[in-house]
């Protein structure tokens, strides 16, 4: 039962079920699109990404200078993959969301030294 409260406490907050909903559309995401697509400051998306790294919904990658995060696809917790399924099919017609992945596919468009630099 607790480790179902933890998996369920970490997506009880808008910005992460953004986060998690933005990393299901596409491989990986370095922390500047996910700030980019969500409209977040970098300190938000960290903390953030740390919480859902915590509980195995996402995993980091360094590559180079960038971090870039991605669904845990090899979920060993049945929980997380069946949450991540509902969210994958869930809230696609949300305002915000549709926001969040319109602003996605344009972030992606510009490559990551783009949209990265100065960051």
């Amino acid at each position: 039962m607790r480790d179902l409260i933890r998996i369920c406490k970490s997506i009880s907050d808008e910005t992460r079920i953004r986060i998690v909903k933005v990393l299901l559309e596409r491989k990986s995401l370095c922390v500047c699109e996910i700030m980019q697509a969500l409209n977040i400051t970098q300190t938000r998306a960290s903390k953030n990404l740390r919480i859902l790294k915590d509980a195995g919904f996402v995993l980091d990658k360094r590559k180079g200078s960038w971090v870039h995060y991605s669904i845990n696809r090899k979920m060993p917790e049945p929980y997380i993959k069946m949450l991540s399924k509902l969210l994958k099919q869930s809230l696609n017609d949300d305002e915000g969301i549709l926001k969040d992945k319109k602003r996605l596919s344009e972030v992606v468009k510009l490559g990551e030294v783009s949209k990265c630099k100065g960051r």
